[in-house]
């Protein structure tokens, strides 16, 4: 069986290659069948907000690769609450927002974690 494997996204998308190494990881698991989840976490919740101009920063924009993870079976989104409200965003659009806490007991369930 094959081990789960958690991604924590911490940084912005206009920020370095971090956020779409996280994407390009997480993608490459599901293609393969992968149980992997994805976190959004500090300045990583960026990525969830809407109406982002990419060429203004000069990067290449992520939307679509956010938009393609149910398509590689990605279910599993989450985005931090405190770090959204920290940064004035509401709505996690495609993640499920999840508290300290929660954040907590969904890292004990999987077998490997991944922070970039």
């Amino acid at each position: 069986m094959a081990k789960s494997l958690l991604v924590i996204s911490r940084q912005a998308p206009w920020s370095g290659p971090g956020a779409r190494e996280a994407l390009d990881i997480v993608l490459a698991g599901g293609a393969f069948d992968l149980p992997i989840g994805l976190l959004f976490l500090d300045d990583g919740v960026f990525q969830l907000a809407s109406s982002q101009d990419a060429k203004a920063v000069q990067q290449k924009d992520l939307s679509a690769n956010l938009q393609a993870l149910s398509l590689f079976g990605v279910d599993e989104v989450f985005a931090c609450s405190h770090s959204l409200d920290e940064r004035g965003l509401t709505s996690p659009g495609i993640a499920q927002s999840l508290d300290s806490e929660q954040i907590q007991e969904m890292i004990d369930r999987y077998d490997q974690v991944i922070t970039l």
